[in-house]
């Protein structure tokens, strides 16, 4: 489904004219007549469904009046049919019926047109949380986040519903009511149910408005509740390693301790709420029904209309008592949606130019121009990098944890934007070209390889969407993880759970890079794809990573120094500049930062195999 463009809204905010002019354009569909067909129906089911609804308490009447009119002689057809008790009793329940399956009927029709909306709007925020920047994503928790969005579809399911089919019907409603009522009794009946009215919906809305906090206090509890419980469900071996179950639990129960405190507070506001609308209707339906009584009493009025003001009070009852359900809900679907707005107001931090072109890769170079970056203005991370990747070529990039490596990583894919100099790829500026085609290009194998909850084969095939089984399996066989799967008795099938926990670092990896075969970018990333793991295990990894680096530009982040001394060129970054660059015997000779930390993993990876050694022995 093509959702409608960004730009074809106004900014959405709380105030409730501009929501529905927000959620119009999915209420009112471009190029989709069926649903404004729906919606063109529904509303005439509403309007008749109305109509016959008013005309219920007149059958009432009529039917009560036939038991005790006189037979009188000369009477007309029309006239005989009124005073017909069984078929004014028939009239009553058919009416009723008619009216109960029009308003059947309108829900019906506009159900397509309300889940249109809620799925172009849950569509919509989900498309822009995947444009939203790295650092909203670092700064944000999953769980949460997760929440606001169930939350907010909730909240325009509501509003769609209850504003568009619910409030306008009562309305109407209440207007006929009014007409009614002035022609068949007397203005002052109309007086005393406008008062009742004014005072049912002036409670209605300041006993919502005390309850708004208290739902916006429920909220946050909520949200808070499930983005512990999510990330502690995340971080279940760590739990375990430190054998803080009871950690966990402990928070996990002051979050839901705040939400019950909250939750209490919204259901006792509620049961005031509805016995204060309860006693203002029955004070104000007691009194127009005493004026009637009277009026019988006096001969002014037959039992019928008796009977009819007491029909119209209960009918009026029901759209009365919801148009104080329909602020409350519609209030809370505004908190809702207001979390989700926020979201879709969220700037995107990384945007394609008007003019962006896409990438057009001939050599497939990259290029670092006096490249400045900081993610705290504060505090610079690069300052003033510069170098150049050969196409073809493997350029290493090393040093201390902080010195900027894996921020070089991130601006190459354009995570981020450079605050000064430029990246180039043949000659073409990134900030020039499409983030789609730039990333099309770019293969990346990163230390940490999360999978997807599914399956080894769409693990994989994540690489290139539609690819065939024999793509797939040559992709895993070069990346020489083809044997452990074969192994497996689902084969490709087998599931590798959340985060790919059910694999080893090992085969998460061989994973990762058999998708990465699988795409076939002309230019490559190894972001400590090996740090992670043993020394045999990175061994076997390394002859797959050198595979798919073959003839490709490649660009390795590395931490074990071991796995890049065949690079063209090394660089050594510290504080953000270059502090050493050259090929791994030259910067031995140099006797600087690289040889310093080669001799120390030497010694340390000479002390592993020493201990191992001697376990085996």
């Amino acid at each position: 489904m093509s959702a409608p463009n960004s730009n074809d809204f106004p900014k959405p905010s709380n105030q409730v004219k501009e929501t529905l002019a927000f959620l119009w354009p999915y209420i009112w569909p471009k190029g989709r007549f069926d649903l404004r067909v729906q919606v063109i129906l529904a509303v005439v089911a509403m309007f008749l469904g109305k109509i016959i609804t008013v005309m219920i308490p007149y059958t009432y009447k009529w039917a009560t009046n036939s038991f005790t009119a006189p037979h009188l002689p000369n009477l007309t057809f029309w006239q005989l049919l009124m005073l017909s008790p069984i078929i004014m009793v028939v009239a009553y329940n058919v009416a009723r019926f008619m009216s109960q399956a029009l308003n059947n009927l309108r829900d019906a029709l506009f159900a397509a047109v309300g889940q249109h909306a809620v799925r172009g709007l849950s569509n919509r925020s989900f498309q822009h949380l995947h444009n939203l920047s790295l650092r909203f994503h670092l700064q944000r928790r999953t769980g949460g986040l997760s929440r606001v969005i169930e939350r907010g579809k909730a909240g325009i399911e509501t509003i769609v519903r209850l504003a568009m089919m619910f409030g306008v019907p009562t309305v109407l409603e209440v207007i006929l009511t009014a007409i009614i009522l002035t022609n068949q009794f007397s203005i002052w009946y109309v007086v005393v149910i406008a008062v009742t009215v004014v005072i049912y919906i002036w409670f209605s809305i300041w006993a919502s408005n005390q309850r708004i906090q208290i739902r916006k206090d429920m909220n946050e509890a909520d949200t808070d509740s499930m983005s512990k419980a999510v990330d502690s469900l995340l971080n279940f071996e760590t739990v375990k390693y430190f054998n803080n179950e009871q950690l966990e639990i402990d928070r996990y129960n002051r979050a839901t301790a705040k939400y019950e405190t909250a939750a209490i507070k919204t259901y006792t506001s509620l049961a005031w709420l509805n016995f204060g609308q309860a006693f203002i209707f029955s004070v104000g339906m007691l009194i127009v029904m005493l004026m009637s009584a009277n009026e019988v009493v006096k001969g002014n009025q037959t039992i019928g209309h008796f009977v009819m003001i007491n029909a119209f009070m209960m009918q009026l009852a029901m759209p009365l008592n919801f148009i104080g359900t329909l602020y409350r809900e519609i209030a809370v679907g505004l908190i809702d949606m207001g979390a989700m707005f926020s979201l879709l107001d969220e700037a995107e931090e990384v945007t394609d130019k008007e003019d962006a072109t896409d990438l057009v890769i001939n050599k497939g170079e990259i290029t670092f121009e006096n490249v400045k970056f900081s993610y705290d203005p504060e505090r610079e991370i690069l300052k003033g990098v510069s170098f150049h990747v050969p196409a073809g070529k493997t350029v290493a990039i090393v040093g201390p944890s902080g010195a900027g490596k894996s921020t070089i990583s991130r601006l190459l894919y354009r995570f981020y934007d450079v605050k000064n100099g430029a990246i180039k790829i043949d000659g073409q500026d990134l900030r020039d070209v499409t983030q789609s085609s730039l990333r099309k290009v770019i293969g990346m194998v990163p230390q940490d390889t999360v999978l997807f909850n599914d399956t080894i084969k769409y693990n994989i095939a994540y690489g290139r969407v539609g690819a065939t089984d024999e793509e797939i399996e040559m992709a895993a066989s070069r990346a020489q993880i083809s044997g452990f799967i074969n192994a497996q008795p689902h084969g490709y099938d087998t599931e590798v759970g959340e985060r790919g926990l059910k694999l080893s670092g090992g085969e998460k990896q061989r994973v990762a890079i058999a998708r990465t075969i699988l795409k076939a970018p002309p230019l490559l990333i190894l972001d400590e794809a090996t740090s992670a793991l043993d020394t045999h295990t990175e061994r076997e990894i390394q002859a797959a990573l050198d595979e798919v680096s073959k003839n490709r530009t490649t660009l390795v982040i590395a931490h074990r120094l071991s796995t890049i001394v065949n690079a063209d060129e090394i660089i050594v970054l510290k504080d953000g500049v270059i502090a050493e660059r050259g090929k791994h015997d030259d910067l031995i000779a140099q006797n600087g930062i690289y040889k310093s930390m080669w001799e120390k993993q030497k010694s340390a990876s000479e002390a592993l195999e020493t201990l191992a050694q001697m376990g085996d022995d």
